[in-house]
């Protein structure tokens, strides 16, 4: 029913902006895929649920006030997903960022740049400087 998608993307954008909040999200989405090491496995060869939890990362809410915010509080935590230190959750959250990075790039440049690739790319600017 229309009432309960929309309670639902509700809870999902509430969490979303809150710290730490992209990477429980996409841990529950992914982690549903299986239990163990198979089931991880398997769900990091599988694209288009990594391409599904992307787009919905890269999609504002509609409860967020602006894009400009959404991005500010959200790309900061997409960054983080690169960083996971378990193999096989690396992997798949590392698609998953990629993934949104290359559709937050596509559907908005200037904030994409501003909030994932300049951060992203600071530190090969830096030592590009000196």
């Amino acid at each position: 029913p229309a009432w309960l998608r929309r309670l639902c993307g509700q809870l999902l954008s509430e969490r979303l902006m809150r710290p730490s909040g992209v990477q429980a999200v996409v841990r529950g989405i992914m982690e549903g895929t299986g239990a163990g090491g198979a089931g991880a496995e398997a769900a990091a060869v599988d694209w288009r649920k990594c391409d599904a939890v992307a787009k919905i990362l890269a999609s504002c809410p509609q409860q967020c006030l602006s894009l400009e915010d959404y991005y500010r509080l959200v790309c900061p935590q997409i960054l983080d997903l690169l960083h996971i230190q378990d193999k096989l959750t690396g992997r798949q959250f590392q698609r998953v960022a990629t993934t949104t990075l290359l559709t937050m790039a596509k559907e908005h440049p200037q904030l994409a740049e501003k909030h994932l690739l300049q951060p992203l790319l600071a530190p090969l600017l830096r030592c590009s400087e000196t």
